[in-house]
């Protein structure tokens, strides 16, 4: 197989100008051209993340080379006056030959030994193995119907895109080639962040990951040389650093395409090199709340929006709520060394899992003002806002639950309750509730950031009053206007409006009274 399609000159990454078009570029157009784009156009949250890892780990190795070491206040002149392009260049033309992504040695990202080895040479799985949303084999249809007899071709640059993704993103679970079973990718199960600036040049400035004593070890799969089946067949092993966390090849995949065809059908599949768990180490781009156990690693859950868990992105002083995103705190150092004070756009992406059933994925962007991220004081601000909005939900909920228990036909029965919740949770009352308090997010959030925080309070407490009211009234409608539900409703009454009560302005409460 001859040596095609390099991914230094053919274009092959979505990115959005700053007028908001969408092109395609190749390595050396996108970084020549970082200041001019806004940034990263994928539209599929783990490709997204997977892709700016890889640039991230590109431009760490491109300084590394020029340089030992690097200050913040160099990133800060970077970020300023744009990338150092021609250091970047020089690093990606020495790496040349490994960016081809077909090649009968070292295609990228890939692994040519698949090709011979007795465990993968004459076995080829569909595409849609290494496409996250995709079905295969027995996980659930997201985007399509395709069957794997039949996988309809796809063009090699977007399955690249795809493979990123994957590789950084898949479950864990079995394999059965090589190995029974595999290690899960560096960000499976995660909402990962990313700061981001007006352009693309000023994200990669935002999220590289700083210079450390390893540094020379810390290397990107590209620089290691093709693997052996060997290798595949290890233990799992701890990642030397972000970039080889950023570029792990946590599966073995071998692109198959015919002639000089760019469309591929079918891949070679196999166990790849295992990552195994630090917990000391921590995923750089990975932030972590308080569970009931200890810190878990935020993901995305079903019914529940990430802004309840906004303020796990923020500071915290005593480390008893949240550890933030390595990524956040560096960007925010480098904000403070630059005189930056405008609020920083976060995005969080990824993709929720349950072994190796994919269930769900997210982008999201929130704005946190620059109070937010550098005072563990106004986090906590924020954190007590949110907690009081989860005790009106947890009240609410409980009197719900009650109202729609004593509405049924067999309400002294000892499973009534337990159906009266699952009614509730199957019904409207949470979506109405906590897409309300959405939309007055952002106006609490630039409320603190100004520390105006009575208005705050009276915003938030309006807020609240409004959500419950609505979520009440869809209480309401569910449990029915027969006889016994309306008595079920009066009897609830007083316990709902005991939760509006300290919500309302005192002027009115004290209206109340005297009438």
């Amino acid at each position: 197989m001859n040596a095609r399609f390099n991914l230094l000159d053919e274009p092959w990454l979505p990115v959005r100008r700053l007028d908001g078009r969408v092109e395609e570029v190749g390595l050396l157009e996108l970084f020549a051209r970082a200041g001019e784009l806004s940034g990263l156009a994928e539209t599929d949250p783990p490709n997204l993340i997977a892709q700016y890892r890889l640039l991230l780990a590109i431009f760490h190795r491109a300084l590394s080379q020029g340089q030992v070491q690097w200050r913040l206040r160099d990133m800060a002149g970077y970020y300023r006056d744009g990338l150092p392009v021609e250091r970047i260049h020089g690093y990606l033309e020495q790496w040349r030959e490994r960016f081809f992504l077909f090649h009968p040695e070292s295609p990228f990202m890939q692994v040519a030994a698949l090709a011979a080895a007795e465990e993968t040479r004459d076995k080829t799985k569909p595409w849609t193995q290494i496409a996250l949303s995709s079905s295969t084999g027995n996980a659930p249809v997201v985007f399509d119907h395709a069957v794997d007899t039949l996988p309809i071709a796809i063009a090699a640059p977007r399955l690249l895109r795809q493979l990123l993704g994957f590789l950084q993103f898949t479950p864990g679970g079995l394999v059965k080639t090589l190995r029974d079973s595999d290690k899960a990718g560096a960000l499976a199960n995660t909402a990962a962040a990313m700061p981001q600036g007006d352009t693309l040049a000023q994200t990669l400035c935002l999220a590289l990951h700083p210079v450390s004593a390893d540094m020379g070890r810390d290397l990107p799969t590209w620089e290691k040389g093709p693997l052996a089946i060997s290798a595949l067949k290890g233990e799992p092993t701890l990642a030397t650093g972000p970039n080889d966390r950023y570029t792990r090849l946590s599966r073995a995949v071998l692109l198959l395409s015919e002639g000089d065809d760019l469309a591929v059908e079918r891949i070679r599949f196999a166990a790849g090199l295992a990552l195994a768990d630090d917990e000391h180490a921590p995923d750089l781009m990975a932030s972590y709340r308080m569970g009931s156990n200890g810190m878990v690693r935020l993901s995305f859950t079903e019914g529940r929006a990430l802004w309840r868990d906004l303020a796990t992105f923020l500071p915290d002083a005593g480390g008893k709520h949240a550890l933030p995103a390595a990524v956040l705190s560096w960007a925010e150092k480098l904000r403070e060394q630059v005189g930056q004070t405008a609020a920083m756009p976060i995005l969080v992406a990824g993709l929720a899992s349950d072994q190796a059933k994919l269930l769900r994925w997210r982008a999201e962007r929130f704005v946190l003002p620059c109070r937010l991220l550098e005072q563990a004081e106004a986090a906590d601000e924020l954190r007590d806002f949110l907690r009081r909005s989860e005790e009106d939900f947890s009240g609410l909920r409980q009197a719900a639950t009650t109202l729609l228990a004593r509405s049924m036909p067999d309400e002294s029965h000892k499973d009534t309750r337990s159906r009266a919740r699952t009614l509730l949770d199957n019904g409207p009352a949470a979506a109405l509730y906590f897409s309300a308090l959405e939309r007055q997010l952002p106006r609490l959030l630039d409320l603190i950031g100004e520390a105006r925080l009575d208005e705050a309070e009276a915003h938030w407490n309006d807020a609240r009053h409004a959500a419950l009211e609505q979520a009440w009234a869809a209480v309401c409608r569910q449990s029915g206007t027969t006889a016994k539900a309306l008595r079920a409703q009066a009897r609830a009454e007083p316990v709902y409006r005991a939760l509006l009560k300290p919500l309302r302005p005192q002027s009115s409460v004290e209206e109340q009274v005297h009438v």
